[in-house]
């Protein structure tokens, strides 16, 4: 037992031996060296940065560009006036009216005072040496060079910069509703990514984003009261402590107002951290080499404002606002047991988790993830798992948000799901939230394909459930055309493959492809690419030389393999099966206690297909399409018949 946690670890660790050739696609390398000092009064900070660039693409590079993301949380940005016109869309659905903004933004921006706002400016820049030209672009920075950054060679890049920090309103911010202080992401100049698709300066204007991966050497000189949480690993935790220093030592801090934070973060592509003079820090070893943490406050001011504005029925459940703040951090003490506890479960199912330390922050905006930490509003454990699980993708696969939102948020939501479920010991289908979801936009006419930039969706409502349901859809869905034990060796597969590099759709889809032995192009092409659906119906049945037959039709315009199952007046079933042409293949049989009649594969070009069984028709009580129901049909009603003879 202890060797085989040995070699757990080592595989932890260093890259694992696929079953297929390692991709080789070229990647860019930065290392980010910061110093950074804080004025907790004026909530402004000034720095430096170093940063080396590696070109390890074939191209020669005349320009750079950098993210300064808190320039849009000025009045009249970008992110303000996006955020106020989707205040004038109406989304309508079975559940009444609402507008499309972004509750979180709102009108906020708009009205922030010139001390509430937030900025970043690159006072100079160098590249060795040399003063560069400065051209910026509200959150994009350009740099102009003097002389190009040549195919694969190395160039260093120093600036000094200063900072507003913004009222939170998005991700990052100070004085939350919660009471946190400082919630610091997106927070330093972040070289936008360059990659074989070319540069990405993305405007920040609501959602995600891309970084390159490299390392980071951050330096923060703050107050001396404030305890700090962050990406990476503390290097002088001994004369920070704070509940960071080693057992049994005694913490010397130097003297003077302030302690200057030295953190470190391998193989990351950001940096994120929190501040607080009040953060409760708590640790759990959950094993030889990973240390969870967790950092809240517990702020009664602010936790009297959230009881008094939860529904009655909610408050009801409390004697008063001291029994629901007991509540409220024991669900916090609860956070660190809960995630060890699912640990091995999440790496048996998607692969080991590849850093030493994992936080889990109080901070602010429901919750946001970052390299090896995460922001969160409060201790719910779904919330809490969800974000955890941005650590496989996003922080490990490190897709490009802004182009595969689904890949994020989607994956991790399916994630969420089935890890909160395990967790919950509940049996039950955890996906049906999702798929209503997605019915529920097929139904409100305002869907758009998955290939849409995350930040060009024209209503924040199909954003949320194309990246986030519909993305879910595309794991659980695709379980149902490959098998699901299938599905679980794709995603393995996947990570080990893909792991610490930026993979897109096709990456996955060629990794789903080689695992399942099928062609798969065409789920991604339909469900990514499209907005077409799925709606196979039970056409007709009728009795023909002794042999029922069943005619099942195609309405929709969305092709798929088919699943039937025949329930008859004993209660015997017979389970049927109809690949489709374009897979060039057949899922295995999922129950192996049951049989299956496997037939030719449907055309997809064909509107009808035929099954057949030797039971008589008159024995036959329910045919019913799909009986898993993880086929996302459009219309339900029509994929099962009950006969009533």
């Amino acid at each position: 037992m202890y060797m085989k946690k040995r070699l757990f670890l080592i595989l932890c660790i260093l890259p694992a031996i696929s079953s297929f050739a390692q991709p080789d696609r070229w990647q860019q390398r930065v290392k980010y060296t910061m110093d950074v000092n804080m004025n907790v009064v004026t909530n402004k900070f000034t720095g430096t940065q170093r940063l080396e660039y590696s070109n390890n693409s074939p191209d020669t590079l005349r320009r750079v560009f950098y993210h300064l993301y808190w320039n849009a949380f000025q009045p009249g940005s970008m992110m303000d006036v996006r955020n106020q016109r989707q205040g004038t869309v109406t989304i309508r659905t079975g559940r009444g009216e609402f507008p499309d903004w972004d509750g979180r933004v709102r009108d906020r921006i708009a009205n922030l005072k010139p001390d509430e706002i937030g900025y970043q400016k690159v006072t100079n820049l160098k590249m060795n040496g040399r003063p560069q030209q400065l051209i910026e672009h509200e959150t994009i920075l350009e740099v102009v060079l003097d002389k190009p950054i040549l195919p694969k060679s190395k160039t260093i890049l120093e600036l000094q910069f200063e900072a507003q920090v913004p009222v939170q309103i998005r991700r990052s911010g100070r004085d939350n509703a919660e009471g946190i202080r400082y919630s610091m992401s997106q927070w330093y100049p972040k070289m936008c990514e360059y990659d074989y698709e070319g540069w990405h300066p993305t405007p920040y204007i609501a959602r995600e984003f891309y970084g390159v991966w490299g390392d980071f050497d951050v330096k923060i000189t703050i107050e001396k009261s404030y305890i700090i949480a962050a990406s990476g690993y503390l290097q002088n935790a001994n004369q920070i402590g704070y509940g960071y220093e080693a057992a049994g030592t005694k913490v010397s801090r130097p003297t003077g107002a302030s302690l200057t934070w030295h953190f470190i973060a391998p193989n990351v592509h950001d940096f994120m951290w929190a501040a607080d003079p009040e953060y409760k820090h708590v640790t759990k070893t959950v094993r030889d080499g990973l240390v969870l943490h967790a950092f809240y406050k517990i702020s009664k001011p602010h936790l009297q404002r959230i009881f008094d504005a939860l529904p009655a029925n909610v408050r009801s459940r409390y004697k008063d606002v001291d029994v629901y703040i007991n509540d409220y951090e024991n669900q916090w003490k609860n956070v660190l047991p809960e995630a060890a506890r699912a640990l091995p479960f999440i790496e048996k199912t998607f692969g080991p988790y590849g850093y030493k330390q994992y936080s889990f922050v109080h901070g602010g905006d429901g919750g946001m993830e970052y390299a090896m930490a995460t922001l969160l509003k409060g201790p719910g454990i779904g919330t809490v798992i969800h974000e955890w699980m941005h650590s496989w993708f996003q922080m490990m696969l490190g897709t490009n948000e802004s182009l595969y939102p689904w890949m994020d948020e989607g994956f991790t939501t399916y994630a969420e799901n089935r890890v909160t479920a395990w967790l919950q010991n509940n049996n039950s289908w955890p996906y049906a939230d999702d798929y209503a979801s997605y019915f529920a936009l097929v139904k409100s006419g305002r869907e758009e394909p998955m290939t849409t930039h995350s930040d060009h969706y024209n209503t924040n409502f199909a954003y949320g459930i194309a990246a986030y349901s519909k993305g879910c859809m595309f794991l659980e869905q695709l379980g149902y055309i490959v098998g699901a034990e299938v599905r679980d060796k794709i995603l393995k597969e996947y990570y080990w493959q893909w792991r610490f590099k930026h993979p897109n759709a096709n990456d996955f889809v060629q990794v789903a492809e080689k695992v399942s032995g099928m062609k798969l192009d065409w789920y991604k092409e339909y469900w990514v690419n499209t907005t077409k659906t799925i709606d196979y119906a039970i056409d007709s049945l009728w009795e023909e030389n002794g042999v029922s037959k069943i005619r099942l039709k195609d309405i929709g315009l969305m092709p798929m393999p088919i699943d039937v199952r025949l329930t008859f007046k004993d209660s015997s079933t017979e389970l049927h099966y109809v690949p489709l042409d374009i897979m060039f293949g057949s899922k295995p049989l999922e129950d192996t206690n049951s049989k299956r009649t496997n037939y030719p594969a449907w055309r997809w070009t064909h509107p009808t297909y035929i099954i057949e069984t030797k039971r008589k028709l008159q024995d036959l009580k329910i045919a019913e399409i799909d009986p898993t129901q993880r086929m996302a049909d459009v219309d339900r009603k029509n994929n099962r018949l009950e006969l009533t003879w």
